[in-house]
């Protein structure tokens, strides 16, 4: 994720070195560029113990949820798109950017696509209605503001952009990032904001066993004031860094088709937890 420029000034600036050489994948985290391939999403297997449809883990009849593949398949080929700046309320942003991967170029643009629709497919088994912020992983955007209006027009009772890191590869862990105060227009959803992130971080940490990031965050909880995503909502948002792409050991886990599954099961009961 860490080509979200600047994200309090850890992220590194790939969205804008596109502008110059648009088929370099910039990092969604503080690693270099790579030019990753998207790979197709694998079909979800079956895990033993994993009922996506389990009287215990609750209905969602009535309730509205948008999920925020991060990033893009066609980002790359399209920089003039995508460096455009857009009103993030505090600051003026690029539209978006290309995402990180892992070292043999797993993108995240298609992690977070995969996973995505893992998700949404658990969660209307549950009764939800799931509005994915793209239709593909082959477009380009939307804008990080657009991203989060949706969820607004949506009157979303949670939503939640999935991304990968791009720190250096001796970090691991996940970690969840929520919206900080922005002073006369989000004061109301921060408090609900924060119950999702715990939530959605307690799950996650459960279902799938990986830690906490060790590089980012206190207990796997990050507050930004800086992404369009969280600043612009006005429903309960958060971010899930779902792992670091550069670290062996997590792009392992986000590479496997079970790895995904687990992680995808995990954020279901997140949302299970947040909304009965």
């Amino acid at each position: 994720m860490r080509a979200h420029m600047t994200f309090s000034g850890r992220k590194a600036a790939g969205a804008v070195a596109i502008a110059a050489a648009a088929g370099v994948l910039s990092a969604c985290g503080s690693g270099g560029g790579s030019s990753a391939s998207a790979a197709p999403p694998s079909p979800a297997p079956t895990l033993a113990g994993a009922s996506s449809t389990s009287p215990s883990q609750g209905s969602l009849a009535g309730k509205v949820i948008v999920i925020d593949p991060g990033h893009n398949g066609g980002n790359a080929s399209h920089p003039a798109i995508i460096n455009k700046k857009v009103n993030v309320i505090n600051a003026m942003k690029p539209c978006n950017s290309t995402g990180t991967a892992t070292n043999d170029d797993y993108a995240e643009h298609a992690f977070t696509w995969d996973v995505a629709n893992r998700l949404a497919k658990i969660l209307r088994a549950k009764g939800a209605k799931v509005i994915l912020t793209r239709k593909n992983d082959k477009g380009v955007g939307p804008c990080v503001d657009e991203r989060a209006k949706i969820a607004n027009r949506a009157h979303a009772d949670a939503s939640l952009a999935i991304h990968g890191d791009g720190a250096p590869a001796s970090g691991h862990g996940f970690h969840i990032i929520e919206p900080a105060v922005i002073k006369g227009h989000n004061e109301k959803i921060v408090p609900e904001s924060r119950k999702l992130g715990l939530d959605i971080r307690n799950a996650f940490h459960e279902g799938t066993g990986i830690p906490y990031s060790t590089y980012l965050g206190k207990k796997g909880l990050d507050i930004r004031s800086d992404l369009g995503g969280l600043n612009v909502a006005t429903v309960p948002a958060v971010f899930i860094e779902a792992g670091n792409m550069r670290n062996a050991g997590d792009a392992a886990k986000m590479k496997s088709p079970a790895g995904r599954e687990r992680m995808a099961q995990a954020l279901a009961q997140g949302f299970v937890k947040f909304l009965t």
